[in-house]
């Protein structure tokens, strides 16, 4: 047991962009799980939050009753196609794929099956040539929304809606290369970017559109920046895996180019309330591809971090030299059958994390609570927001358990495996918890109480 030779850090040194955090507001999803209506028949694969399903629908009118409550909705959808965001967008490889391109949305408060009742029009989409796209509507006293679509759909992959009544940020774009069009959206996963901040946050769900585009580089991004902004500039987040086909080779000659191209995309998305967050390019095998990334490179994303006062990225480069096994037989893409696309589901969780541990300000007095890391050694470090108050509990690891000792008052206390699920849920009053007979690996242990919330990793080895 380490914990008794932890320290103490203020928060002040570790979140420093605390401000940027506090403005998500959470958007609940509302869409999950519920029956998706194409004239005589439904389905629930549409709706059921696997992305690499790859099951698909092609009906010109598909119908989803949410319910009345919210009084407007976020509905976001995703196209299969190759993979690839856009089509069109770089000249390095070709893309194909039908996009969901001429559909009205529209809205009912009394039909029973998706078809009869009255309907009124909401959105009107022309001309749409992108895989995954977000469009907000009024939904005030109405409980259906449906597509209607004029033309060929291509293949509809999922269909989401958030509750944007109280104008929720907790919208995501993650634009990126064929590292992003593969990891992101074509391998499979155990769960999500957003699948695993919700089960660490369960008051957030959020809205993920997957913008992967194989071959496209920073000055092909700037070309296309109008229409980026166009079609995802309506997010407050655009995390941004961008870089190795710029400094494809290991060589340094493009190296300003990216800087100026990254700096246009970060001023661009700035200017229109989008927080864009940078993730470190991708290691490569070097034995396999033949070249590694220029440490200029990366110097340069955190330059660029520092100096617009950004969220850290995850860390790609530092965690795929580490696991070269996770990467494709070229060296450079992730491999699907060695979980490499899991792998920066996990990474981009991880890293977007602290965005959301400060938790929704429109419900927290902030005013009254400390935020405090505490570590200690390799073993366990906990970030915990907290009434002054309270009491802080000890958490630590004991063999193949984990224990939580001087609760000090009701709490309820969420164990969440090392592959992001929720492997636990229980409530304790006083005295002692104990999580039994795990299996090694890092589990993330979430309490919550009246007016506190404390979370901690704990390695059980």
């Amino acid at each position: 047991m380490r914990y008794m030779n932890k320290k103490i850090v203020v928060a002040s040194a570790i979140f420093c962009w605390v401000g940027l955090a506090s403005a998500i507001v959470p958007n609940k999803l509302v869409s999950g799980g519920l029956p998706a209506h194409t004239g005589a028949t439904t389905t629930d694969y549409l709706t059921d939050g696997y992305l690499t399903n790859w099951k698909s629908s092609n009906a010109k009118e598909i119908a989803l009753n949410v319910g009345e409550g919210p009084t407007k909705l976020r509905i976001n959808w995703e196209s299969f196609g190759d993979c690839a965001w856009a089509t069109n967008f770089t000249s390095g490889c070709g893309h194909s794929g039908v996009a969901l391109s001429n559909f009205k949305i529209m809205t009912s408060a009394n039909s029973t099956n998706g078809s009869d009742g009255d309907w009124v029009e909401a959105a009107n989409v022309k001309n749409n040539p992108v895989m995954a796209r977000g469009v907000d509507i009024d939904f005030a006293g109405k409980s259906w929304f449906k597509f209607v679509s004029e033309g060929d759909v291509g293949q509809i992959l999922e269909i989401e809606a958030f509750d944007m009544s109280t104008s929720g940020t907790d919208t995501w774009f993650f634009m990126g290369t064929s590292i992003s069009q593969m990891g992101i959206k074509q391998q499979d996963t155990d769960s999500t970017t957003a699948q695993i901040i919700h089960a660490r946050f369960p008051e957030y769900t959020p809205a993920m559109l997957r913008g992967g585009i194989g071959c496209i580089n920073s000055t092909e991004v700037v070309e296309h920046l109008n229409e980026y902004l166009k079609y995802a500039g309506n997010v407050k987040f655009w995390a941004i895996e961008m870089g190795t086909n710029d400094a494809w080779g290991g060589g340094d000659w493009n190296l300003a180019t990216y800087k100026k191209n990254m700096q246009t995309i970060i001023d661009s998305a700035k200017a229109h309330g989008i927080t864009p967050i940078i993730a470190r390019i991708i290691a490569t095998d070097s034995t396999k591809a033949g070249w590694q990334v220029n440490p200029a490179f990366l110097e340069t994303i955190d330059k660029l971090t520092e100096e617009n006062n950004l969220p850290k990225g995850p860390d790609f480069f530092a965690y795929f030299k580490k696991h070269p096994e996770q990467l494709a037989s070229d060296g450079v893409h992730p491999n699907g059958d060695k979980k490499g696309g899991q792998a920066m589901h996990h990474l981009w969780a991880e890293a977007l994390a602290p965005l959301y541990a400060v938790g929704d300000t429109t419900k927290v007095d902030s005013s009254k609570q400390d935020t405090t890391e505490i570590v200690s050694g390799d073993s366990i470090s906990q970030h915990v927001s907290l009434k002054r108050n309270f009491s802080l509990p000890r958490i630590y690891a004991e063999g193949k358990s984990i224990v939580i000792s001087g609760i000090g008052q009701s709490i309820e206390i969420s164990l969440i495996s090392p592959l992001g699920q929720v492997y636990t849920q229980r409530k304790s009053t006083y005295g002692e918890a104990r999580f039994e007979n795990l299996s090694a690996g890092r589990y993330i242990a979430i309490i919550r109480g009246n007016g506190i919330r404390f979370e901690a990793n704990v390695v059980v080895k």
